[in-house]
């Protein structure tokens, strides 16, 4: 912990670190991934739509995001919030691995990260949302932020679980099965659908709600 407050992040282990001083770069990796998927669902999308098909996004939308993203990745891994069997744990943390924001370790440092900067006095704009939308939606979705002097992160036991760290390494080769099931079940256009635009939709989403979010209301 941070320190003993009931509002210290998970990983963080802030000794001599800025939340300021710092750049953000282009993300290859997240950058293509998230282009790619954007581009195949708007291009081949129309041209697959079935009712059956958005049937099968809405369906894996919503239990992709309730139990992976929400209860998996947020309430159990990151917060701790309840306990369950490690089967129903490592379930959970697998539906939030194929919501594809990332693995389970990327998740839990980009959100500590994010909680412990916005806890100091200052802090890089990149880790508030304080830029214009177009400017966020590059830097949120296509780009990382580099610290000059970073916190360090303790993981603790998903750090050392073979499983989890399974699932950092394979984010994406995770979608493979669910892709070749889909496919089966209704050729290209489930794939398109089911994979391709549940992606989009959920990483676009993720960031619009976080932008808005950090840039409307009350902010408490």
């Amino acid at each position: 912990m941070e320190g003993p407050g009931p509002h210290a992040v998970n990983s963080v282990r802030p000794e001599g670190a800025d939340a300021v001083a710092g750049r953000v770069r282009w993300d290859p990796t997240h950058s293509t991934w998230n282009g790619g998927m954007l581009a195949t669902a708007l291009i081949l999308g129309p041209l697959t739509f079935t009712p059956a098909a958005f049937a099968i996004f809405l369906l894996s939308t919503g239990a992709c995001l309730l139990l992976g993203h929400s209860v998996g990745f947020h309430r159990r891994t990151i917060h701790g919030s309840f306990q369950c069997p490690i089967w129903l744990e490592y379930l959970l943390a697998w539906f939030g691995t194929v919501t594809r924001m990332s693995g389970p370790h990327w998740m839990v440092r980009t959100h500590d990260l994010r909680d412990w900067a916005q806890r100091q006095p200052h802090c890089h704009p990149y880790l508030a949302h304080r830029t214009g939308m177009l400017r966020d939606a590059w830097w949120q979705m296509h780009c990382k932020i580099e610290l000059e002097r970073p916190p360090r992160f303790e993981l603790g036991r998903i750090g050392r679980d073979p499983f989890y760290r399974f699932l950092e390494r394979s984010w994406m080769v995770q979608q493979l099965p669910i892709a070749l099931l889909l496919f089966w079940w209704g050729g290209i256009g489930f794939v398109v659908w089911g994979v391709c635009a549940r992606i989009a939709i959920s990483v676009h989403g993720h960031w619009f709600i976080g932008h808005l979010a950090h840039n409307r209301g009350p902010q408490s």
